[in-house]
């Protein structure tokens, strides 16, 4: 049995991304722009078809993610870092990883606003940012981001990790 490079890559990815999230709540560029490279290249090298899926993966991680960082509700280490789990899944399974990426994201917000006793406020923010997300924001209140004094923020290298493998398992 020969070791797949592109699966050795993406967990030494994403172990260095938790990790590295759970210490300083950031996700390095250094880490996610090698990571689209890597992914990338080694696609490239099974040819045209592979590195197009990549591509179009690489493409749909940043569509998931982007809307919800000009929205402040995800900061943009986990839009780059979830890109790149993108190149190296495709698109097919980045959605079943993007489903197990909301489930454990939301489970684990859940737990923090609990333990910390901020849930009414929490799912206040999250119906908030939900309605500037389909354009019915309201502009009454200021707009809260991830950067906004006591913020609620989760490493969310962690449910991105979590989705990566269900991805690769059930995708």
């Amino acid at each position: 049995m020969t070791a797949n490079p592109s699966l050795i890559a993406l967990v030494l990815v994403l172990a260095v991304a938790v990790v590295w999230d759970l210490r300083t709540r950031r996700i390095p560029n250094w880490l996610t722009v090698g990571a689209v490279g890597a992914a990338l290249g080694l696609r490239a090298v099974q040819g045209f078809e592979p590195l197009g899926l990549g591509v179009l993966g690489l493409a749909l991680g940043l569509a998931m993610s982007l809307p919800l960082v000009f929205a402040g509700g995800l900061g943009g280490g986990d839009a780059k870092l979830l890109a790149a789990v993108g190149a190296f899944l495709g698109p097919g399974k980045l959605i079943v990883a993007l489903l197990a990426m909301a489930l454990v994201g939301g489970v684990l917000t859940v737990a923090v606003a609990t333990r910390r006793g901020v849930m009414y406020e929490t799912l206040r923010h999250t119906w908030r940012l939900t309605g500037q997300l389909v354009g019915l924001g309201s502009e009454t209140e200021p707009r809260r981001t991830l950067g906004t004094a006591g913020a609620l923020t989760i490493p969310y290298a962690v449910p991105i990790a979590i989705g990566a493998l269900a991805g690769l398992i059930y995708g």
